[in-house]
């Protein structure tokens, strides 16, 4: 099971200020970039797993979605989601994803928005999810990425230019897959380091079919709202888009 760290207090609060922020990395690079890639929901059943608030959840009704499961291991979380984003064919769960073999499958959309670097056995999920998804159906995920996840200290470090301005990134221990631990709204959040392969390589021995790879990019609109921002020296988000074969 995945630590249930947005039930801490503080980690909740500073979330909740974090998402309502208009400099939101979140809603400026990885949200956008996840709704591109969704396929044709009318008629379908969705799977969300770590739904937090359940705004995804609300967007797939409206997008025709017939039947959609959020699941998350936070109470805090889906106190919020089930006063925000309630609907009747919404069905909302309190559990960890690594128990998601506990559902009934049948679905033709499975989704995660950055939730799997906290997960340990990421080919033991993927097994999952292959086994509870329809044929043909998609699995759309994103995660930290990779290069962002990789040092061993929680974080890298930039390299600054004589007049002190970041002017690169440096990282370390990328080929060391495993536990991490750092310091978000308090110490002692824990995820997990994959390389790029790993988790490719997990996607595709469960069966499943590599269609897009994407790491978002900051557009104008971001710049704009963040005209200092670093973030183009390192890449923050890793989206994969795959399916089940017929």
């Amino acid at each position: 099971m995945e630590q249930n760290f947005f039930d801490n207090e503080t980690v909740f609060r500073g979330y909740c200020e974090l998402r309502d922020s208009e400099a939101n990395c979140n809603v400026l690079m990885e949200q956008p970039e996840m709704a591109k890639l969704l396929p044709e929901l009318h008629g379908k059943r969705v799977l969300d797993l770590g739904c937090g608030f359940g705004h995804n959840c609300k967007d797939f009704i409206r997008r025709g979605a017939v039947q959609v499961t959020g699941i998350d291991i936070s109470h805090k979380m889906l106190e919020v989601a089930r006063s925000e984003s309630a609907h009747p064919d919404i069905d909302y769960r309190c559990m960890s994803i690594t128990d998601i073999s506990m559902l009934t499958g049948g679905y033709d959309l499975i989704y995660s928005s950055l939730a799997f670097h906290y997960i340990e056995d990421l080919s033991a999920l993927m097994r999952d999810i292959s086994s509870l998804l329809n044929s043909g159906g998609t699995l759309l995920f994103s995660q930290e990425h990779p290069i962002y996840t990789a040092s061993e200290n929680g974080q890298g470090h930039y390299t600054l230019d004589e007049q002190g301005n970041k002017c690169g990134y440096c990282f370390s221990h990328y080929l060391v897959s495993g536990r991490r631990e750092d310091e978000w709204f308090i110490k002692g959040r824990i995820y997990y380091h994959r390389r790029f392969s790993d988790i490719i390589n997990a996607v595709s021995d469960a069966g499943m079919v590599v269609q897009h790879i994407c790491e978002p990019v900051p557009d104008e609109n971001m710049t704009a709202k963040r005209p200092r921002s670093d973030v183009l020296h390192k890449p923050l988000f890793l989206i994969i888009k795959a399916y089940k074969p017929f």
